[in-house]
């Protein structure tokens, strides 16, 4: 396939989330202010999807999903509704999206093969919606049968993105992940903007940081292919993957895939508990679909995440409910939490109608984690965690007393992780970096005494519970934490704020610096680069 090609497929890629993006922004201007612009590129993608997603349940063409986008944006171009001055104002966040989306398409060049690990499946189910976009999608590798057994929503997004661009699978897999990529890393920085008033970047480093594993493994002299294996191995048996390695692997797997779906609702949650009161009854109505929206695609994303993000929904629900209980017998307290787990469930419903799966039930975990291998993985976070909790831990030491139950009972591990958590859910003030925090610990918590029973065996009985819930947990805990570490600076005070002129630069050479490194970090696993066609390969390989 021809550069000229491929670069073609690219901009239209873009075109298609550029036209969704701006279409959705000024329906949500008066809610989300000027979060508006980051808000509508993930709101934008889940409608899409869900409009899409029920073409295909009826079997009409997934073009027509396009139409109430186009519509919207007729509407707001004759209404005037995009004046120029308001559009400039949000550069920032277009900036970092389109930065961050070539960032990861560099990486997707330099190792664009679907060669390896779980890439042909993947590219299977991607090349299955596109060629017959029908709801449930046909399975690749049992012919009659359909994908009812499995959560495939995110190959429907990308699949149903690749038709209506034009672009084929064999380039629609390579464009997948820059396109989680940004729009994750939009979201972040979002809840950066929402939570801080400088070093709103900080939360970023979620996405760009491995766990302190790595560098233990980088020590020892390793080659960079092994250190990124080796440290996600780091816990007996089991995967922990953290952002950075799964998206340089390059597998466009579920678990991945709801990265930004993830962050997404994370901001949604943090900004409602902070701006519930200040809302007109539109504003948290909206706030509410796009919560459900968001929690009801996560059983057809990556199933996993459902477990973990439907009781943190709710007890965001609690926090709103308590925060408003003055108004108690008001409708409105009540709203988040009567509407949005049923409009969850309702958004998909046919899915579950058409589902056929099993589940092994939960079981107790009687091999816990060492506390060392335990460190190597969350280390950073925990230490962050304990530098901001030193003073309440002077005041307060009793509450340490909270881990001596695990510690006890030979769960280091989870005693470790119940430390940060006693104190952050005591503090008579919590701020939102800790109201994330407390869930990510309790998911460390959880892992380390329940695990979920599938078909892995007794050796690796804990693999996927840890694997599927320790990412989530990485997002949950790294922006907590990066959040707090810029609390702490901006309180600290004596960090001069740098010239424009210089921040720019400095900006400019570290953005250069992460082009760079791809091309200087060879991976050995692929058979071959300087494109974005997944499958060029085999016209010499196979």
């Amino acid at each position: 396939m021809s550069s000229e090609q491929q670069v073609f497929f690219v901009i239209s890629w873009l075109a298609v989330l550029i036209l969704l993006q701006i279409s959705f922004l000024p329906s949500l201007k008066r809610t989300f202010g000027s979060f508006a612009f980051p808000v509508s590129f993930s709101a934008s993608l889940l409608v899409f999807t869900l409009l899409s997603w029920y073409c295909g349940l009826v079997r009409i063409p997934v073009f027509l999903s396009l139409a109430p986008f186009i519509l919207l944006l007729v509407y707001h171009i004759w209404y005037r509704h995009y004046p120029p001055a308001e559009l400039l104002k949000e550069w920032h966040w277009g900036l970092l999206f389109i930065i961050c989306f070539f960032l990861m398409l560099d990486v997707r060049f330099v190792n664009p093969t679907i060669s390896y690990a779980e890439k042909f499946m993947d590219h299977a189910f991607l090349a299955s919606v596109i060629r017959t976009p029908v709801v449930p999608p046909l399975d690749p590798w049992f012919g009659g049968g359909t994908l009812n057994v499995y959560y495939y929503l995110g190959y429907w997004l990308f699949g149903c993105l690749a038709i209506v661009s034009g672009v084929p699978s064999n380039i629609a897999f390579n464009l997948a992940l820059p396109t989680v990529f940004a729009l994750a890393a939009v979201n972040v920085y979002a809840i950066g903007t929402l939570v801080l008033d400088r070093f709103r970047w900080l939360p970023l480093l979620v996405l760009f940081l491995p766990n302190p594993s790595f560098f233990y493994h980088l020590a020892q002299g390793k080659a960079m292919s092994s250190v990124l294996w080796d440290s996600t191995r780091t816990i007996t048996n089991t995967i922990n993957e953290y952002p950075l390695f799964s998206f340089l692997w390059g597998d466009v797997h579920a678990h991945v895939i709801s990265l930004f779906n993830q962050a997404f609702l994370i901001f949604l949650l943090l900004f409602a508990c902070t701006k519930w009161e200040s809302l007109q009854s539109r504003g948290r109505w909206i706030i509410c679909l796009l919560c459900a929206l968001s929690l009801g695609s996560m059983p057809l994303i990556n199933t996993w995440d459902v477990l973990l993000y439907a009781p943190i929904t709710l007890f965001f629900g609690v926090l709103i409910l308590w925060r408003n209980r003055s108004e108690i017998r008001h409708y409105s307290s009540w709203m988040f939490l009567v509407t949005v787990p049923p409009l969850s469930l309702l958004s998909y419903l046919p899915f579950y109608l058409q589902l056929v799966t099993n589940t092994g039930g939960i079981s107790l975990v009687l091999t816990p984690t060492e506390p060392l291998q335990f460190l190597l993985v969350n280390g950073f976070f925990i230490a962050i965690f304990i530098a901001v909790l030193s003073k309440e831990m002077q005041n307060h030491p009793w509450y340490l007393l909270a881990a001596l139950p695990f510690a006890v009972a030979g769960y280091y591990a989870a005693a470790i992780a119940t430390i940060p958590l006693i104190y952050f859910l005591l503090k008579n003030e919590k701020t939102l970096p800790d109201l994330l925090a407390i869930p990510g610990l309790v998911i460390l918590v959880l892992c380390e005494v329940i695990y979920l029973k599938d078909s892995m065996g007794d050796t690796y009985f804990r693999m996927n519970t840890v694997f599927k819930c320790y990412l989530p947990a990485w997002l949950m805990l790294g922006t907590a934490a990066f959040s707090m570490a810029g609390t702490w600076l901006q309180d600290w005070g004596k960090v001069p704020r740098i010239p424009l002129r210089v921040s720019a630069v400095a900006a400019v050479i570290v953005i250069a610096c992460l082009f760079a490194t791809p091309f200087f970090i060879l991976f050995t696993y692929n058979y071959g680069t300087g494109t974005l066609d997944g499958l060029a390969y085999l016209e010499d390989k196979h």
